[in-house]
């Protein structure tokens, strides 16, 4: 008497879509990683990685915000405090959702300087919420800039105020831009990473410029 046949396997479930995009930006990570390797010289890759990092942000604005700068220009006090305050809330909003997600850096990151244990994880990218935010605030802040660069008597074009803001709105905007892709050229995030990354930036300069909107700190320089 033949003994029963097992039951056949359940089928294998479907691929979810969560899986499928994961997927993708690997493939799609790897691939631009790989293509662009000879292409761009890794020290320039590093040197933006260096200007967007945040042990290198945090010191230049509190050296600014110390110097006899801001009481020349009360407006740039506020803008300096503004980026401080945001930089710090894209800290803790950042290393929130990397705890969170969890999910691991490329295989091929190579030779990173780790700074707190939620730089074990990549997603999102921090560099890029960073230096996203910090051309953001500008950016929207086009107006006080403006007055700024009137009150410090700073003409960075030679062409007057409205031409000099416009001029750097396209450097900081370009350098933001540079570094979030580097990230990926240099392996550290994938791509989904860096956008993720970018678009908390942004929001989080949205909040910073229309929320906070500068009132309360022009009032206190009004009262200092």
């Amino acid at each position: 008497m033949d003994s029963p046949q097992p039951p056949p396997p359940p089928p294998l479930p479907p691929s979810s879509l969560l899986h499928n995009l994961i997927t993708f930006d690997t493939k799609l990570s790897l691939s631009l990683y790989t293509l662009t390797q000879p292409i761009f010289p890794r020290f320039f890759l590093k040197l933006l990685e260096i200007s967007g990092d945040g042990r290198l942000f945090f010191p230049i604005i509190l050296s600014v915000l110390l110097s006899p700068l801001p009481s020349t220009s009360p407006i740039l006090f506020t803008v300096l405090v503004n980026l401080l305050i945001g930089s710090v809330l894209d800290l803790i909003i950042i290393g929130t959702v990397k705890h969170l997600v969890r999910r691991h850096r490329p295989v091929y990151n190579k030779h990173m300087f780790l700074t707190f244990a939620v730089d074990h994880w990549s997603f999102p990218s921090g560099h890029a919420s960073r230096v996203c935010f910090i051309a953001s605030v500008i950016y929207f802040s086009s107006d006080l800039v403006s007055d700024i660069l009137a009150q410090l008597e700073v003409d960075l074009v030679g062409f007057g105020g409205y031409e000099s803001v416009r001029w750097l709105n396209f450097g900081v905007v370009g350098w933001a831009c540079a570094t979030s892709v580097s990230r990926v050229l240099l392996g550290r995030h994938f791509v989904f990473d860096v956008a993720a990354g970018a678009g908390l930036g942004v929001l989080n300069a949205l909040f910073v410029v229309n929320v906070l909107n500068c009132e309360f700190f022009r009032s206190v320089v009004a009262i200092l």
